[in-house]
C-alpha cells in the first residue's frame, strides 16, 4: 500500500487533505482512484490507513479508517556523518542509507574533499538530499522522513559527532580495532554515530583528531571500500548485531 508522509495540521477530525506534490504523486503517478486505500505517516510513529474520498485540483482528501502504530520504529538512532563525495554519489548514499534505517544525515567537508560547494550550491544539494531521503522513506515504509543537515566543516562534524553514545570513525588506516569487535562490546548502544571520509580518506592530522575527540577508530575489514560503500556496509554491521 503506498505510503506519504504528511504534517500534523494536514489532519483533522478523521480527515486527512493532502496537496501540493503529494498530492499530485497521488492522482497522477499512483493513479489513485475514490474508494482506493493508502497509507499516511505522522513523522513521528503512526500510521494512518486512509481510503480516498475526493481527489480535484486542490488536492486529495482522504478518511481515515484506522491508526497505528508504525512497525518501523526503531529503539537504535544512527547518524551518518559522510564527508562530501565527488559527482552524484551522495544521491545514493542519502538513498540507500535512508533504506537501512539511517536516523539522520550530516554532510561536511574534510580535508580531502573534491566536491567544496558554495552557499548557494549546497543548499540546492541539500534540498536534492532531501527529496530523496522523503521518497526513499515513503518506498522503504520508514516510520519517519531521516533529517539531512546542512553541510558543515571537518571539526564541527567530529564535535557532534562524538557526542553520541557510540561514535564510529571509519578509518582505512585502523589495524588493531573492527566494527565488528566494538559492536560486540558495546551493542547495547542506541545512539550511535558513523563518520566516514571522502574518496582519499581521512589525513592522519584529522583521524588523529577524532580520536582525542573521543571518536572510536574502526576498521571495515582488509579492504579499502568506496567512499560511497563504506557507510552501507557499516550500517549493515550495526543492523546485524542489532536485529
Amino acid at each position: 500500500m503506498p505510503r506519504i508522509f504528511v504534517s500534523d495540521d494536514s489532519i483533522v477530525s478523521g480527515l486527512a487533505v493532502i496537496s501540493g506534490d503529494d498530492a499530485h504523486h497521488i492522482a497522477r503517478v499512483l493513479r489513485k482512484r475514490i474508494g482506493d486505500r493508502l497509507t499516511l505517516c505522522d513523522g513521528r510513529g503512526t500510521d494512518y490507513e486512509c481510503s480516498i474520498e475526493s481527489i480535484t485540483e486542490d488536492g486529495v482528501k482522504a478518511r481515515i479508517l484506522r491508526e497505528d502504530k508504525s512497525s518501523a520504529i526503531s529503539d537504535t538512532r544512527i547518524t551518518l556523518y559522510m564527508a562530501n563525495p565527488k559527482a552524484d554519489k551522495m544521491d545514493m548514499i542519502v538513498q540507500k542509507s535512508v533504506e537501512l534505517g539511517v536516523y539522520k544525515i550530516v554532510p561536511f567537508i574534510s580535508e580531502r574533499c573534491v566536491s567544496r560547494p558554495d552557499e548557494k550550491a549546497s543548499l540546492k544539494k541539500k534540498t536534492r538530499w532531501c527529496a530523496i531521503a522523503k521518497s526513499a522513506a515513503e518506498q522503504c515504509g520508514a516510520a519517519n522522513i531521516p533529517e539531512v543537515s546542512d553541510i558543515c566543516d571537518f571539526e564541527t562534524a567530529v564535535e557532534n559527532a562524538s557526542k553520541h553514545d557510540l561514535p564510529l570513525f571509519l578509518y582505512e588506516g585502523e589495524t588493531a580495532t573492527s566494527i565488528k569487535s566494538v559492536l560486540s562490546q558495546r551493542g547495547n548502544a542506541c545512539d550511535i554515530s558513523v563518520f566516514v571520509g571522502p574518496e582519499g580518506g581521512f589525513s592522519l592530522k584529522e583521524a588523529q583528531h577524532a580520536k582525542q575527540s573521543g571518536m572510536i577508530s574502526v576498521s571495515l575489514g582488509a579492504r579499502i571500500l568506496r567512499c560511497e560503500t563504506a557507510p552501507l556496509a557499516a550500517i549493515c554491521f550495526i543492523n546485524y548485531e542489532k536485529f
